[in-house]
């Protein structure tokens, strides 16, 4: 294949990405727009805009500016780091069943939240939730360094990554069942489904720059990816260094995750839906799937978040219990044509 004829095929993947980035973009916009209108009663979106701007403190204006839009942020700003961290870890891992959890990034931010919970830190303290799942996933990324020590291989990664969310597991475990009352013991339960709801603009700005510097993190590693997916041995004849590509993707999912998980609870699948739904449109390359899985993480999660509020089912389902109804099946269909191919 000459220099002439790879410059048109080059032009089309740029232009054809471009139309996929645009879409997705525009389905989160409009994702986003609907999370503000649908609530349990009616809102009148433009005039509590139109007072929110004047700065009048009428109950539409603290309705939208209090309850919907820190909703909508989270779930964009959430969606958007599950389904870029899955994407990453199938990339690193290329296991096409890898998800953000992998890593024992999830089940310890998990552990730290409910550690808050038990300790009574989070009825003292209005932060201590977010901030204790923030600190149990990053204790859970050095503690995998400290397992796995410098030059690991994927495979050591991976088993190291199971043995923490098991023990991050058991550990949460014991406390519900230690739990001094049921009460306390419903509420961990209730938190750990998943949910974005009663969520407040102190959690969007705590949460958010864990995000960003994991999202920055994951976005640079694009090249690494692919170069990755032809080996090891080829990424590292090609220059880069694998330890440093580790570092940077598990500390990128431990920040994004566990931000994530501290404001929102566990929500499971987005990160394994995402990449898988919008693979093909990328030409199945590692690195060009990242962005375009974090957007589809984002309309996903507003997606179900606006579909537990117009359920007519109360209390509100939590949003883990929908992202697991329609990720499981999808999980089952993708072992039964993983199988097939094989």
């Amino acid at each position: 294949m000459t220099a002439a004829s790879v410059c048109p095929i080059a032009r089309a993947e740029a232009t054809n990405h471009g139309r996929l980035v645009a879409g997705l973009c525009l389905i989160v916009a409009c994702a986003f727009v609907g999370s503000l209108f649908v609530g349990y009663a009616g809102l009148d979106v433009p005039q509590a805009i139109a007072d929110a701007l004047r700065g009048a403190q009428t109950l539409p204006a603290i309705v939208l500016v209090e309850l919907r839009v820190p909703r909508a942020l989270l779930g964009c700003f959430v969606g958007f780091s599950l389904g870029l961290a899955g994407a990453a870890m199938q990339g690193f891992l290329r296991n096409p069943l890898a998800e953000p959890g992998v890593v024992g990034v999830s089940g310890a931010a998990a552990l730290g939240a409910v550690i808050a919970f038990y300790s009574g830190l989070s009825t003292l303290v209005p932060l201590a939730l977010p901030f204790g799942a923030i600190a149990g996933a990053i204790f859970a990324a050095l503690l995998l360094f400290a397992l796995v020590g410098r030059g690991a291989g994927t495979m050591t990664v991976i088993l190291a990554g199971v043995a923490i969310n098991s023990f991050a597991a058991a550990l949460t475990s014991l406390a519900l069942n230690l739990s001094p009352n049921g009460f306390s013991a419903l509420e961990i339960v209730y938190w750990l489904m998943g949910s974005l709801v009663d969520r407040s603009l102190p959690q969007v700005w705590l949460a958010t720059p864990f995000m960003l510097a994991g999202w920055i993190l994951l976005l640079t590693a694009a090249p690494a990816l692919d170069a990755l997916s032809l080996g090891e041995p080829t990424a590292r004849s090609l220059g880069f260094d694998m330890t440093r590509v580790r570092v940077r993707l598990v500390v990128g999912a431990a920040l994004a995750v566990g931000a994530s998980v501290a404001v929102s609870g566990a929500i499971g699948f987005i990160g394994l839906v995402a990449p898988h739904v919008l693979r093909p449109f990328v030409g199945h390359k590692p690195g060009r799937l990242l962005f375009v899985s974090g957007l589809g993480g984002a309309a996903l999660l507003l997606l179900a978040d606006i579909a537990a509020r117009l359920l007519p089912i109360r209390p509100e389902l939590k949003l883990g219990v929908i992202t697991a109804m329609v990720g499981a099946p999808f999980l089952f269909q993708l072992v039964y044509r993983l199988r097939r191919e094989a």
